[in-house]
């Protein structure tokens, strides 16, 4: 009774007041999101391997079950992967340097622009146009200091890059070949009784992130060619490599598609009459508004189900804290969380805030009401 006594007046004296908790919410949340700006050249290749693993996985499995070696299977496989990869890197560069061929023409052709547009706001705001000259030779000036900066930086961490690019391949091999190893160690670290909870969140995280990648490939590729099939009926220059970019850049959530659509309307305001940057712009909304509506909610958006408002803030905390890549992180990380929330019967109210609302259920004050 005295041990009982004692233990309950060290709890009594252990709480905190709720000016307390919340300080050291904060102070954890700030270290926690420290350590992952500092570690997110150990973090990020690691996350894109798994990522990746877990997508070549059933691949493996279907080679391994048919009494092929582990080893060779997994090597054969990344060969492929990597071989398919460096195609479509070598492909798109070729195109990217006939771009850059042509960037004097479409220097001239901007100047051209700007000379006109000068005219025109001189005109219609009564501006001299050698404030609006020395307003855009200040503007060009910063640029042209600031693209020399992010270059410097760029050819300065070349080489990190090249590492891990290089490392990512042997943590898939390592990550696959040691796969019943960590699902073993997995299973142990958490008690007999919560191995069907342990195996359900590993079941569905499996499925997510495969079901995700291939969506927002088959996403990808539609929206190549409706933005390729486009650029070539308006008549634009370079229109497959600006459709496969735009694409590319469509897969950071709802900020790649407002980047893309900006790449063709420049190539066509530099090549082009005004008219055809208009015909780029309808265009792209139009394409936008079919992504948007009816192949996100049907092949993306139906695996993921994090709400919007969720969404947008996830993809700009992650562009912040680990940029393009972590924006590109930012929604299947954040479902893998959910469905973690979702298993735990403490968490289950953040897993409810991640996910989209039930149109059936009522807010709790109604149910009260009633």
């Amino acid at each position: 009774m005295d041990e009982l006594k004692i233990f309950s007046q060290m709890k009594d004296t252990l709480r905190f007041p709720i000016y307390a908790k919340i300080s050291l919410i904060i102070i954890g949340l700030f270290a926690f999101t420290e350590i992952l700006f500092i570690t997110q050249s150990i973090i990020l290749p690691i996350i894109y391997s798994v990522i990746i693993a877990i997508l070549l996985n059933p691949i493996i499995n279907f080679f391994v079950n048919k009494k092929i070696n582990r080893v060779l299977v997994i090597s054969v496989t990344l060969v492929l992967a990597l071989a398919l990869t460096f195609l479509i890197i070598t492909l798109l560069s070729i195109q990217i340097g006939k771009l850059s061929d042509s960037f004097p023409k479409f220097l001239v052709k901007f100047n051209q622009l700007i000379g006109v547009c000068t005219t025109w706001v001189s005109e219609n705001f009564d501006i001299s146009k050698d404030k609006i000259n020395l307003f855009i030779t200040q503007k060009r000036t910063e640029i042209v200091k600031e693209s020399s900066t992010a270059i410097a930086k760029i050819l300065l961490n070349t080489g990190n890059s090249l590492v891990v690019l290089l490392l990512i391949p042997v943590y898939i091999f390592l990550i696959l070949f040691y796969k019943s190893h960590l699902l073993n160690f997995i299973h142990q670290v958490f008690n007999k009784t919560e191995f069907s909870k342990v195996d359900d969140v590993l079941i569905s995280t499996k499925q997510i992130i495969q079901s995700y990648l291939i969506g927002l490939l088959l996403e990808a590729c539609i929206v190549a060619f409706l933005n390729s099939t486009a650029l070539l009926i308006i008549g634009i220059e370079y229109a497959i490599l600006l459709g496969v970019m735009g694409a590319i850049l469509n897969l950071i959530p709802y900020i790649g598609g407002l980047i893309a659509i900006s790449l063709p309307l420049l190539i066509a305001l530099a090549t082009k009459p005004l008219t055809y940057g208009m015909y780029v712009l309808a265009a792209y909304i139009l394409i936008q508004l079919i992504d948007n509506n009816f192949i996100i909610p049907k092949i993306v958006a139906s695996k993921v189900k994090i709400n919007a408002l969720i969404s947008i803030i996830i993809v700009l905390v992650g562009g912040a804290l680990w940029g393009v890549a972590g924006m590109f992180l930012a929604l299947p990380l954040t479902a893998i969380i959910k469905i973690i929330c979702d298993h735990i019967e403490p968490l289950k109210p953040w897993g409810v805030l991640l996910g989209n609302p039930d149109e059936n259920s009522k807010p709790w004050f109604i149910k009260q009401k009633a």
